[in-house]
């Protein structure tokens, strides 16, 4: 876990190696492994100077994040995280020098530990990032990152990078502050032992700069006026932002204000209070689950068929160049994959690619890439109206029109012309795909691949098996998906699937308050408050409500007297039946969308849903519009359309913007507990209906003690 050992010139060398994993990680084990051997190389006599060091390519990765969803006991974790602060700060009060070579990335607490040191030395590496990461999961850096990095740089400097969990670059670590030397790579522990040499021979003890008499923060401490204006500015920001759901960012700023107040030791003291109350928090753990280890696995392939050999694309077929088809192209192309980019004209075909080059023309002018790259980006791209020229394609995705005879026509078309091992997608959002294979001689090759838009930004693919769908198949469209970058979910087939039954969900509660009398413009925010990044009705607008009208009428006509109607249904009908207000793309929906101004709600809705004296609480309505996306979702898992409760998590959050900080809707009843979630959904169901009736596997899993996830 680390090797020590003491050089001819007095140097100790500390080279973390964490056995079995490919990066060194912070737990109590490793932790205790470090201080154990900076303790013996402080007491040795023999022992001038300490290089620390790693026999990986990156220095630390982090804090053990599976210690950290286990962990439950606050005296306990509180007490490990004093244990670690005591032990940093006598190794950098012993008066040795300790130096610290960094030849890849030191992120959370790999960086905090290399803050803990005198003199940091990091190779010019180009993959290399540094930084506190750790809001992104509902944490905040608990080994000093707090306190450290703003009285190393001052607080103007960092506040962002900790609130936001920016990730720099070793010219831009080194810029601020962080870095102190910067060599070529392979070069650092020469560097770095170089210095130690240095210290050596002027034979003065080392110190931090805070433990320096007369020390003072970079910039000013939280009585400067500039430093308070800016924090209470900070902190009213992340409120409007976040609507205070996320507390990481805001316990920063308190440890920030707090701590620089006092000396380190206190400052210290302040920070592991702080971290301790994230570390066991809901937020946290949610977060940690579904961002981290659930991410981890889809983008591992975990649930990928075993046996089936990797498929590597060198061309596929894109079949309708609108945006979607235009999206898809790019990220396919970005892969170094060959497009054949097909429409019904040359023309429409062209425009497609042109959407394209223009989203990289803009990366251009940005100077976040070259017009070689642009360039060669766009020739992986061939515009084509001839079938003939799908050809060679292993993969064809069409994104036409939400009409099963057109998908049909362009199924057998292009079935004509590839391969027969070749695999045939359809990105449609509500068509269930083994009714679309119908069209098709080879079933088995069919599969959904559902993309979001704009495709070319939206990290998630939701892969959908048809009832004759193989597993080769699934296994294959896997390999694309990882291939240009996304996140896959696999789901099974369904009217709506998963993402598009569970979001509508959402918009449809949200018409279904606005007929009961609420203020829109109370909707909307209750909307934002839970923490979508849409309200409701907005949202609506965007997603186009002639779109919700015609999906509704199209799945009342395919299912019949099993139709179940839904509260957006009469809602819908009014608005573009008779109000002709289709959404934003009419520039009149919920919403009126001036030339010459920001969109406003419409205020003919006062007549045809007039607002009722008394409103309901806006806890209330949060509680509607989340718990009707986890009952859905529940129903989603009890018919089996989704395989596993992390998948419904992460294809919430990564497909419609579900509020990370809830986990997603299983996390969120998770969270809850599910006996209470239970007697919720009996509540809500009494008093809205049964669109929140309890789920059979629910109330099953309330009666057993079972939940979602182990922790």
């Amino acid at each position: 876990m680390l090797n020590y050992s003491v050089d001819a010139d007095g140097i100790a060398t500390l080279e973390w190696d964490y056995p079995g994993k490919s990066q060194n990680i912070l737990n109590t084990a490793s932790l205790d492994a470090y201080f154990t051997a900076c303790a013996k190389a402080v007491a040795d006599p023999a022992v001038k100077g300490i290089l620390v060091c790693s026999a990986k390519k990156d220095f630390i990765a982090g804090g053990d994040l599976e210690m950290l969803l286990k962990a439950d006991n606050a005296k306990e974790f509180h007490a490990g995280i004093v244990k670690s602060h005591h032990a940093m700060r006598a190794l950098e009060k012993c008066g040795k020098p300790v130096a610290v070579a960094l030849g890849g990335s030191a992120l959370g607490g790999g960086l905090e530990v290399a803050l803990g040191c005198h003199y940091r030395v990091a190779a010019d590496n180009s993959k290399a990032r540094y930084g506190f990461p750790e809001v992104t999961l509902g944490l905040l850096p608990g080994a000093g990152g707090t306190q450290r990095t703003p009285r190393l740089v001052g607080v103007m400097a960092c506040a962002q990078m900790l609130t936001e969990g920016k990730r720099l670059k070793v010219s831009e670590a080194a810029k601020m502050g962080l870095i102190n030397a910067v060599v070529p790579a392979g070069e650092e522990r020469a560097a770095a032992k170089k210095w130690l040499l240095e210290q050596i021979a002027a034979g003065q003890p080392v110190l931090q700069p805070w433990d320096k008499k007369g020390y003072k923060i970079p910039g000013g401490g939280p009585s400067n006026p500039g430093i308070a204006q800016m924090m209470m500015a900070g902190n009213a920001m992340l409120r409007e932002k976040t609507y205070n759901n996320y507390p990481a960012p805001k316990h920063i700023f308190s440890c920030l204000y707090e701590g620089l107040a006092t000396d380190i030791d206190s400052g210290l003291a302040i920070e592991a209070r702080y971290f301790t109350n994230l570390a066991l928090s809901k937020v946290a753990k949610s977060m940690i689950r579904s961002l981290f280890f659930g991410m981890q696995d889809a983008n591992k392939l975990s649930s990928r068929p075993a046996g089936v050999p990797e498929q590597k694309f060198t061309k596929i077929g894109m079949l309708g160049a609108g945006m979607m088809g235009a999206g898809i192209a790019m990220s396919t192309s970005t892969a170094g994959i060959e497009v054949v980019l097909l429409d019904t004209t040359q023309e429409a075909a062209e425009k497609g690619k042109a959407y394209a080059v223009a989203q990289w023309a803009k990366m251009v002018s940005k100077g976040r890439m070259t017009a070689d790259a642009a360039a060669a980006l766009a020739a992986r791209i061939h515009p084509t109206a001839d079938y003939a020229k799908l050809d060679g394609c292993e993969l064809v995705i069409e994104a036409v029109f939400e009409k099963r005879e057109i998908k049909a026509d362009v199924t057998k078309k292009t079935e004509a012309v590839i391969a027969a091992n070749a695999i045939f997608a359809s990105n449609t959002s509500t068509l269930p795909i083994t009714g679309l294979a119908e069209a098709s001689v080879r079933p088995a090759n069919f599969i959904g691949l559902h993309f979001f838009s704009p495709a070319e930004k939206m990290p998630l693919v939701e892969i959908i098996m048809g009832k004759a769908t193989s597993d080769e198949t699934l296994a294959r469209s896997m390999d694309y998906v990882k291939a240009i970058g996304k996140t896959p979910i696999v789901v099974n087939d369904s009217r709506g699937f998963y993402t598009s039954r569970v979001f509508g969900t959402y918009v449809s509660e949200g018409m279904a308050l606005l007929q009961e009398g609420v203020a829109p413009a109370l909707i909307d925010k209750a909307g934002l408050m839970s923490g979508m990044p849409v309200g409701p009705l907005s949202l609506a607008d965007e997603v186009a409500i002639d779109l919700i009208y015609k999906v509704a009428a199209q799945t009342k006509i395919d299912l019949g007297s099993a139709y179940v109607p839904r509260a957006s249904d009469a809602v819908a009908s009014l608005m573009v039946e008779k109000l002709k207000r289709l959404g934003r793309k009419s520039s009149a929906g919920f919403y009126d969308y001036p030339t010459d101004g920001p969109k406003h709600l419409w205020p003919g809705l006062a007549e045809h849903f007039p607002v009722k004296a008394e409103q309901p609480s806006v806890e209330s309505i949060i509680e509607r519009l989340i718990m009707v996306q986890s009952v859905e979702t529940v129903r989603c898992l009890e018919e089996n359309v989704l395989r596993a409760p992390i998948d419904a998590d992460i294809g919430a959050i990564l497909g419609w913007g579900y509020p990370p900080f809830r986990g997603g809707p299983l996390g969120t009843l998770h969270s809850l507990g599910i006996k209470q979630a239970v007697a919720d959904c009996d509540r809500l169901a009494a008093t809205n209906g049964p669109r929140f009736a309890t789920p059979k596997r629910l109330r099953e899993m309330a009666e057993k003690g079972e939940k979602f996830f182990p922790v």
